[in-house]
């Protein structure tokens, strides 16, 4: 089999360190909730190959790259069907996975907000995620309200899904190696069914407050509702990057009835 060619295009960077790999699928803790995982852009099978050993779980890989479909075709020719070329962002689960389901892998860093996206989109049966993404992102979800990095996907991940940074990669372990330092995260889906307000919303008034993050809530939901509507609430003299998950619920449901 001759070797896969990393693709600049589709932010391809292998994992060259078995140990940080065996970390990663270690990482995989809750299987008693799931016995189907998803692995995303295996390349050329470092993280697959100890998957594939672990007796707990059914394996799926996907890879949009025709020549790691082949190169993993030809490597795991057990798999059959659990082989899929193509894009896990355009995915039908359903039609995969009949239950839950947990996803891995080392995401490609040009689409690491679509992945995220994706996985609270599915949310009701991705019930645990472990992946590398570049160490900004990482920090960028598992951040706390009240320090800068806090944001959009922060309030959103953290609505439905408990999170926690596993450990920091090098660019040394990569060929070709990446510009940045790597973060590897776990996702553990939370008890919330829906949140207690309008879900919609809630993601229109945490999107509108951080858009305009330097603007106190009272500007920055203009954009949601006319200013002379908004009304009184304490939080509207704050910034977005100070309120909890559950401070974005309660101004939810004060905004709804507006």
């Amino acid at each position: 089999m001759s070797l896969v060619k990393a693709k600049k295009h589709l932010g391809q960077h292998f994992l060259t360190d078995k140990n940080i790999a065996q970390r990663i699928v270690d990482g995989l803790i809750h299987t008693d909730k799931y016995h189907q995982v998803l692995e995303v852009g295996p390349g050329m099978g470092i993280l697959s190959d100890i998957l594939l050993q672990r007796e707990d779980l059914e394996t799926f890989l996907i890879d949009i790259d025709t020549e790691s479909f082949n190169f993993l075709k030809e490597k795991y020719p057990q798999l059959g069907d659990r082989l899929i070329n193509g894009d896990f962002l355009k995915l039908s689960f359903e039609s995969i996975f009949p239950g839950k389901f947990a996803v891995i892998g080392n995401f490609p860093y040009n689409i690491s907000s679509q992945i995220l996206f994706r996985i609270l989109e599915n949310r009701q049966n991705i019930v645990e995620m472990v992946g590398m993404f570049q160490k900004e992102v990482a920090e960028r979800c598992a951040s706390k309200p009240g320090t800068k990095e806090y944001g959009i996907l922060s309030v959103f991940i953290q609505a439905y899904y408990h999170i926690e940074y596993l450990f920091t990669v090098k660019p040394g372990t990569f060929n070709p190696p990446p510009k940045v330092n790597s973060g590897v995260i776990r996702l553990t889906r939370n008890e919330v069914e829906e949140l207690d307000c309008d879900e919609k919303l809630f993601w229109r008034v945490v999107k509108a407050g951080f858009n305009q993050r330097r603007k106190t809530l009272r500007n920055a939901l203009s954009a949601v509702v006319p200013k002379d509507r908004l009304g009184e609430h304490p939080f509207y003299e704050k910034r977005a990057e100070t309120l909890s998950v559950q401070d974005f619920v309660e101004l939810t449901n004060f905004v709804a009835t507006r």
